[in-house]
């Protein structure tokens, strides 16, 4: 009789274990984790990048503006290089994991510098390191105001707009280090192509 009762005992401990864990974990967690997100809807909702009332990326995620073949389109600022999947696929976030001395990794270097130096007219030695090379995760969604500034003749020259015009752009998008001192300046290239399409030559 007594084992019956300790079974029953053990049984309501169960049920009234799963019910409060239910309520508490199905329930109230997500509740408070979506209040809190209605505290930054922005990044709750993915950081969405909008132009003319439409949804056309993250400013978290890098994008492509290149041809189809994946040469620069000359009126865009371009992305620094992307190793996660055919470029920028978020479900194949990766670095190239490839060392300094890695034949292949030189060689895209030395392609990449080539292509830069003669799409942008500017010395090779010019060229910053972060248009040479991809992110450690792939999708890194800014370059460095080094890079930006680099590609201003080119973008202001395709679009017929003053180089003053594209330079001023481009500076109102440099955004500093976090806190003042951690890590370093950089650009949003999505946000920063939204803007200068909205410039008119």
């Amino acid at each position: 009789m007594s084992s019956v009762r300790g079974t029953t005992r053990q049984y309501w401990v169960a049920i009234r274990s799963m019910i409060i864990f239910t309520v508490a974990l199905g329930i109230l967690y997500p509740l408070l984790i979506t209040g809190i997100g209605l505290l930054a809807p922005a990044q709750a909702n993915g950081s969405q990048v909008t132009a003319n009332g439409k949804s056309v990326g993250s400013a978290l995620l890098g994008q492509s503006f290149t041809d189809k073949k994946g040469n620069a389109l000359a009126e865009w600022f371009q992305s620094r290089p992307s190793a996660a999947g055919t470029g920028y696929d978020a479900g194949a976030s990766s670095g190239s994991n490839q060392g300094t001395e890695s034949a292949t990794l030189i060689k895209a270097i030395k392609q990449r510098s080539a292509a830069i130096a003669k799409d942008d007219g500017v010395d090779p030695a010019s060229i910053p390191a972060d248009a040479l090379t991809a992110s450690a995760s792939g999708l890194d969604p800014a370059i460095s105001p080094a890079y930006a500034r680099l590609q201003i003749n080119r973008v202001a020259a395709a679009r017929h707009l003053p180089v003053s015009e594209v330079t001023k752009l481009v500076n109102s998008f440099v955004v500093g280090r976090e806190l003042g001192y951690i890590g370093d300046p950089t650009v949003n290239v999505l946000e920063l192509n939204i803007a200068l399409s909205k410039l008119k030559g």
